[in-house]
């Protein structure tokens, strides 16, 4: 099975480009879906946040509050490690679970949507790496407009990510998501194009195809 995992930085742009390769076919996992599964009322990781945080981090029916928290791990450089050696296991260990799940059904290639992939050393469990960039303007605007998101808040989770020139640095495709969805689309058909040749030789050949960026 080929493994490719979809990151970049907040709000460049990931899922969007997750669901134009679900729509040209591909198998596609979210671990962000995957990691609000893990905190889900009643699950032993929502036991253990209900036993680190205070009421105020919780909704009414119980769920977390996922914005508050966030305001607090992204201020909070240790309140966000020790939420991070709580979750990602759970995350790795389902995602795991899931490929090989595909894998078992006949799925050949299975591409996984992951935002903290080098920042968790993920990287080493997929074939190939597409890193979804944009400039930083349009990361900020994405998140205060998509996200409502404040300027502190914003700074904080840029901080906590790596530059993005670095992920691009380690990708194998770049889809530049700076322009119009017509010129990602296009991009990311390209890419699926490739891919297919890889699948079908039955190669993890990695092939950079790098855009111009922003």
């Amino acid at each position: 099975m080929l493994k490719i995992a979809i990151t970049g930085g907040a709000g460049s742009g990931k899922s969007t480009v997750a669901r134009m390769f679900k729509e040209l076919g591909a198998e596609v996992l979210d671990a962000d879906a995957v990691a609000r599964d893990a905190v889900a009322v009643g699950t032993p990781a929502w036991q253990e946040l209900r036993r680190l945080y205070s009421e105020d981090f919780f909704h009414q029916n119980g769920s977390l509050n996922r914005s508050k928290l966030a305001d607090l791990v992204f201020s909070d450089p240790e309140a966000r490690r020790h939420l991070n050696a709580l979750i990602h296991p759970l995350v790795a260990q389902k995602l795991q679970s899931q490929v090989v799940d595909l894998e078992h059904r006949g799925v050949d290639l299975v591409m996984v949507e992951v935002p903290l992939l080098f920042e968790t050393g993920r990287e080493r469990f997929f074939d190939l790496v597409i890193v979804v960039a944009a400039s930083q303007v349009d990361q900020i605007r994405r998140l205060e407009t998509r996200d409502h998101r404040g300027q502190e808040e914003i700074q904080g989770i840029l901080q906590a990510q790596w530059p993005l020139q670095d992920k691009v640095a380690r990708a194998d495709y770049v889809v530049d998501n700076g322009g119009d969805q017509s010129y990602t689309w296009e991009q990311v058909k390209n890419i699926w194009e490739e891919l297919q040749k890889i699948r079908l030789t039955g190669g993890t050949k990695k092939v950079s195809v790098h855009n111009n960026l922003p």
